[in-house]
This record gives C-alpha cells, structure tokens and sequence, in this order.
C-alpha cells in the first residue's frame, strides 16, 4: 500500500479557507493585544525550552510533552476568550495553560511535583491544571478533555452563564468516539462550545492521512450540525480572529463550532523521540513558518513596537521561567499524609 502524500506547510488548508499570513489586517488592531500575543508566545517557547534540560537533571516528574511551534494556536485561542471562560487541554497542556494565564512559578512546581505546584504536586505535566484561571485540566487520554469541556459547557447553559467552554485537542481525537458523542449533544442543546483541533500533522508518529478518512476535519463536525473552519494555526491573528467569531456564536445562543488549526510541533511527541519518520526539508518548511520570529517582525514592521522593545520582551520571558525553576526547586515536596486531601468523589 503505498504512503498517501503528506500535507506541505504551504499546502495545509482547503483553498480559499483560510487567509495568509501577509493578508490578514493588523491595523487598527490595539496595540497592547498585539504585543501581549507576543509576550506569551515568548512565555511558552521560554518554558518548554527548558524541558530537556529538567529531565536530564531528573528534576521532572513523569512525561512531559512541549508544545514547540504550536504557540500561536495557545495564545490566538486563549486570549479570543474572557478571563471567566472555561479551557480543557491534551497532554501536551503547557502552552494552554500559560496561554490561560496562569503562573509559570507554580506550573514548574507542578512538573518537579512540589507542594507550591498549582495541582500541590500531584497532577503533573499532563495533568496541570489551574481552575482560578478557568484551566480545567491537561489530559493524558485522547480527546479526554472533551467530555469535561461539553459538561462545563453545559454547566454554563444551565446557569444562563455568558461562560464559553474551549476544548484543545489533537487531530486523533477526531476518531475517537466522544468526539461524536459530546459534538452530537453540544448540537441538540446549542452548548456554547468551541470544539478547538490542533492539527499538527502527527498522532505521536502516525500522519492523519494515513488513518482519517478526509483530509478536511471540519467535516466531521457539520456531519454532526456543528459549523466548521480552517485556520492557519502558525498565525496567532488568524487563531484569534476565529476563536473570536466562534465564542461570539457561542454567548449568542447559536450554539458549539469547530475550528481546526493547522500547525506543527517542532521537536517530538515527547522528549527522546527520534523523529525519523520526518525529512529535514519538511521540518525546515516549517520552521521558516515559526509563528515566533514571524509575529515578531510584522510587529516591527508595522511599527507596534522596536526590535530592542522585542528583545526585552524576550529577556524578561526567559528570566520569569529562570525565576520559576529556582522557585520550583526550593518548594517542598508534598507530604504523604496529604495524599487523598482534595479529591472529589
């Protein structure tokens, strides 16, 4: 059987869906927006970055997955919703969860498994979670945080809330059947729920023309009545644009959307992967797309900010993670007696 061909960076939606990069307006836009989707683009790339350095000095506890090149589907999404609205992630949930606005000091505390960690040690990388920042939960299980996002959804409804409910999840969750069976509900009962794909190009090693169907997943949610969009996914304007037009459906009463970003991870599933089932040229397409530097520069070029304000962005990015990790290693590791203090039954 011979290999389907793969989806290029340049080639990453259906024609006409989704705007490029140099089209999509910037001006008029508020300026302190624009810089803040730099800032925690900046945050996120500063944390994960610092991953396999923790894991060498087994400083981390468990597995731990970063999300490099895909922060500008963290921040586009995140900062599309208000502070009240409700986010469930994958197991690749650091971007999310910064991107969500919480503290980077008690997220590392979290993956050293200390006391001072936003889940108290116990959650980890793929289950960090921070409900004061309506950050529900990384999830380890495929399409996990679907079903948690559709019932706080629901919750919402129930509470005539204006509260939009975002789920993240990889474009492998598509297959599975809660996305189905949450899609179908969220439908019948119009939840204000924004069903978030991140599409990026892989299932751990697997590309998704090798197991779905259609290479346009926004089909499967307008089989189920659920409309349906392609973002360019390293374009955090675009995410934002999207994410907005779907939340303002949401607290209208019309009902969940789906939005599937298309994006890339730079480094592997997880740390260690070999990452031989990808060319150097298409990991080098793809990195010349880094919504990063690529943000950076329009930002520049339209004159919302100077490369040395930029540079200082990123410097105090790098010391707040800096900072972070020697808070981390100076908290206290949990105590046993505390083992089955906050769960919930």
């Amino acid at each position: 059987m011979s290999r389907p061909d793969k989806r290029s960076a340049e080639s990453i939606t259906r024609k006409g869906t989704a705007k490029p990069l140099s089209r999509n307006p910037i001006k008029g836009r508020e300026p302190a927006l624009l810089i803040e989707m730099l800032r925690r683009m900046l945050l996120i790339r500063a944390f994960d970055s610092k991953l396999p350095i923790l894991s060498t000095q087994n400083l981390i506890r468990g597995s731990s997955h970063a999300c490099l090149g895909q922060e500008a589907t963290a921040v586009g999404a995140c900062l599309a919703l208000d502070a009240a609205d409700y986010v469930t992630s994958t197991h690749r949930g650091h971007g999310h969860t910064i991107a969500k606005g919480a503290e980077v000091k008690h997220m590392m505390a979290e993956l050293l498994g200390r006391a001072d960690g936003c889940c108290r040690g116990k959650g980890g990388s793929m289950h960090i979670a921070d409900f004061s920042v309506g950050m529900l939960g990384a999830n380890g299980i495929v399409g996990g945080g679907i079903g948690i996002a559709t019932g706080a959804a629901l919750s919402s409804a129930l509470r005539a809330s204006s509260q939009v409910a975002l789920c993240f999840f990889g474009e492998g969750a598509v297959n599975q059947g809660i996305f189905l069976e949450c899609g179908n509900m969220a439908a019948l009962w119009k939840l204000p729920l924004i069903l978030f794909c991140e599409n990026n190009q892989f299932s751990m090693s697997t590309r998704p023309d090798e197991v779905t169907s259609t290479h346009d997943l926004s089909l499967r949610s307008e089989g189920l009545g659920i409309p349906g969009s392609v973002v360019d996914g390293m374009d955090v304007l675009a995410v934002f644009d999207a994410t907005s037009a779907a939340a303002k459906r949401a607290r209208n009463g019309d009902g969940p959307s789906f939005i599937e970003a298309s994006c890339y991870r730079f480094e592997g599933h997880f740390l260690g992967d070999g990452l031989k089932y990808r060319s150097s040229d298409e990991c080098g397409d793809w990195r010349r797309r880094d919504p990063i530097p690529v943000w950076r520069d329009r930002l520049i070029q339209n004159q919302i900010l100077t490369s040395e304000q930029a540079g200082e962005i990123d410097q105090r990015a790098e010391a707040e993670v800096t900072n972070a990790i020697e808070f981390a290693k100076t908290s206290p590791l949990p105590d046993r007696a505390a083992v089955w203090d906050h769960l919930y039954a």
